[in-house]
């Protein structure tokens, strides 16, 4: 096709229909009748689209007036360094800039109300950016691995910001969500590892999964009163986050929420939350005290694993189970109330509790899991209730100072290395319930001889030896 001359392509502007097709997608039939110009840039038949600009083209250009819409992939993994958008456009489609590596500088002009997905995604060298009042819209991943931008300004205007928006930003220094904004969604911030400031408005209800995951300069950040929600991840490896208070609205804290905030020094929930997720307080090894709320029925897997800080909590009377590695290696936990509700308590829950001195099992206890106890290694007392059936293996391993333990008539097993190395242990009253003893169940612990004869007698030699 020949490029069409300036006079034709000014026509075809004026002659264009105003019923004109707003989207940014590109179909075969305007690729094949599109106007091509002198530098082989294609524009649908009207002038009105920009559809495709050839690789080759590269350094210093700009968009012909009249042109409102940059289609989807228009520009992508161009060598392109500045570019001057005219006040016709109106939409800036998916992947339109993506991968525009040597992009350094973009004004976008008042006239464009959306920036689609992944528009300028991977525009690394990209150092600043304004975005007009006109804009409502930011689409997903749209400056997702702009590392180089240092400042943004979001307008009022903007209602939506996508999942990833500014992921990997990682020069961005502050920010201010616009009052329209009603939530942070997916991974929004994750990765803005420069980022030391944002204000988060009161129109914000719920903070998305990673939405500021691994921003590991921000030290402090105050959550509007209007959240209910803390999505999984949310503020995962925020490392120099050292204070935080959750609002009154909150009800639900999730998976990994504070994970890794190892400057965290004091947290508040709220009476309004009813579960903690999993892993949402692991590695905050900072952390010397937190009040969990009586309204808490639920604290997920592994969720204070490492607070080797954390001196004492206490767990609500609404928790029925105590699960796996919840409290794994809180190494300066000294006192800790378990409830009269909870009925298990799983595998590891306090494994390296070393300060621990003493617990108290309540009576809805049925089974203490493989690995409960540990390595609770300053344990000198315990009383196990009459409601537990089951002692798993290695439940008390390395308590090597309990000195005594009475196992109650319910039980009916022990488990392989329930007592291993409790070296302090001289006495056990083991019931008649007790059908079985594990391997190396009492290895390692220092029982008069007639005792030790009892049992082997009852049980084997088994339960005192080295097993593989």
């Amino acid at each position: 096709m020949q490029y069409p001359t300036i006079s034709e392509y000014v026509k075809a502007n004026q002659d264009a229909s105003d019923n004109l097709d707003m989207s940014t997608k590109v179909t075969e039939e305007e690729l094949n009748e599109a106007i091509i110009d002198e530098f082989g840039v294609k524009y649908s038949k009207d002038g009105r689209k920009l559809l495709k600009v050839p690789y080759e083209l590269n350094g210093t250009n700009s968009i012909k007036e009249g042109v409102r819409i940059i289609c989807d992939e228009a520009f992508l993994d161009l060598s392109l360094r500045s570019l001057v958008i005219p006040d016709s456009v109106t939409s800036i489609g998916d992947s339109a800039f993506m991968g525009c590596k040597s992009l350094e500088s973009l004004v976008i002009p008042d006239s464009v109300t959306s920036i689609g997905d992944s528009a300028f995604m991977g525009c690394k060298s990209l150092e600043s950016l304004v975005i007009p009042d006109s804009v409502t819209s930011i689409g997903d991943s749209a400056f997702m691995g702009c590392k180089s931008l240092e400042s943004l300004v979001i307008p009022d205007s903007v209602t939506s910001i996508g999942n990833s928006a500014f992921s990997g930003c990682k020069s961005l220094e502050s920010l201010v969500i616009p009052d329209g904004v009603t939530s942070i969604g997916y991974c929004v911030f994750r990765g803005c590892s420069s980022l030391t400031d944002i204000v988060i408005p009161d129109s914000v209800t719920s903070i998305e999964n990673c939405a500021f995951e691994d921003c590991s300069s921000l030290t402090d950040i105050v959550i509007p009163d209007s959240v209910t929600s803390i999505g999984s991840g949310a503020f995962e490896d925020c490392t120099s986050l050292s204070s935080l208070i959750i609002p009154d609205s909150v009800t639900s804290i999730g998976d990994s929420a504070f994970r890794g905030c190892y400057s965290l020094t004091n947290i508040v929930i709220p009476n309004s939350v009813t579960s903690i997720g999993a892993r949402a307080f692991e590695g905050c090894e900072s952390l010397t005290n937190i009040a969990i709320p009586d309204g808490v029925t639920s604290i997920g897997v592994y969720a204070f694993w490492g607070c080797n800080s954390l001196t004492n909590i206490a767990i609500p009377d609404g928790i029925t189970s105590i699960e796996e590695r919840t409290f794994l290696y809180c190494s300066s936990l000294i006192d800790i109330v378990i409830p009269d509700g909870v009925t298990s308590i799983g595998d590891d829950a306090f494994l390296g509790c070393s300060s621990l001195i003493d617990i108290v099992i309540p009576d809805s206890v049925t089974s203490i899991e493989r690995g409960a106890f540990w390595g609770c290694s300053s344990l000198n007392s315990l009383v196990i209730p009459d409601s537990v059936t089951r002692i798993g293996d290695s439940a008390f391993r390395g308590c090597s100072s309990l000195s005594n333990v009475v196992i109650p008539n319910g039980v009916t097993r022990i488990g392989d290395s329930a007592f291993r190395g409790c070296k302090s242990l001289t006495d056990i009253v083991i019931p008649d319930s007790v059908t079985s003893i594990g391997d190396s169940a009492f290895r390692h612990c220092n029982f008069p001889n007639d005792i030790e004869q009892e049992l082997i007698s009852r049980f084997g030699e088994e339960i005192f030896k080295e097993t593989f």
